[in-house]
């Protein structure tokens, strides 16, 4: 699938002033064609503001949603302004926006592509507990969407038509939901889901969501994402809430 007026670009963004701007310009430089929408995941600085002045489009949420959220919020838009893709790209400048091409040619056989960050193209790497639930959480969701999938939590990810129409209803706002349910929802659903390989890069602003306080929780964090995806009946991800 070609990069068209049918392709939104969405970036979730959280006090993101000092990165979101020139992000947005870096996705027109390497996608002249595209459409960018920044959401504005309430922050309390300028980040709606510069992106406005950077020539995104911007929807400009009152509260803190978090990424889930914000992006329910950029499939609804996608929906409702005819857009036959979306693609998502975070705005602290880690997803180099030159792989989007390679993410939407691959929807010409899937529903939903990931851009994987283990799969041979980078030196990104991860280490102790959230290295282990990475490659638990790779194994347990490539057995779930039939495909052999290497990084289950990456944030950069193109939607085909059919899942951009099932994430506008069913996108998951919980943490760690956004990506390990997202898969899951996909998969109960009967999408199509591969992976592409991309680099990723340092932030170039704004405050990490992990750090390595943190970092020891995230196994049991991701452990309980997937026990709640689960169990969640399958017609609860169906559209319009039908069995």
């Amino acid at each position: 699938m070609p990069l068209s007026s049918k392709t939104l670009i969405v970036m979730p963004a959280f006090n993101e002033e000092a990165s979101v701007a020139e992000v947005v310009r870096e996705v027109f430089l390497s996608n002249p064609d595209a459409v960018v929408l920044v959401v504005d995941d309430g922050s309390s600085d300028a980040t709606s503001k510069v992106a406005r002045e950077a020539g995104a489009r911007v929807a400009t949420l009152p509260f803190n949603l978090g990424v889930g959220g914000a992006m329910r919020v950029g499939f609804r838009f996608a929906v409702d302004n005819g857009f036959d893709a979306v693609v998502q790209i975070d705005s602290d400048g880690q997803h180099n926006p030159e792989s989007v091409p390679a993410l939407l040619r691959e929807l010409e056989t899937a529903d939903l592509v990931l851009g994987a960050r283990f799969a041979g193209e980078g030196d990104y790497s991860v280490r102790g507990p959230r290295q282990w639930a990475m490659k638990s959480l790779a194994a347990i969701l490539s057995r779930a969407t039939h495909t052999e999938l290497t990084d289950t939590t990456s944030g950069y990810r193109a939607s085909g038509p059919r899942a951009v129409a099932l994430f506008a209803e069913h996108y998951p706002a919980e943490y760690l939901g956004d990506t390990i349910e997202a898969l899951v929802i996909a998969a109960r659903s009967g999408l199509v889901v591969k992976q592409v390989p991309v680099s990723m890069r340092p932030r170039a602003g704004g405050v990490p969501s992990h750090n390595p306080a943190k970092s020891a929780l995230y196994l049991g964090r991701a452990a309980l994402a997937l026990t709640f995806a689960f169990m969640r009946p399958a017609s609860t991800y169906r559209l319009g809430g039908r069995p």
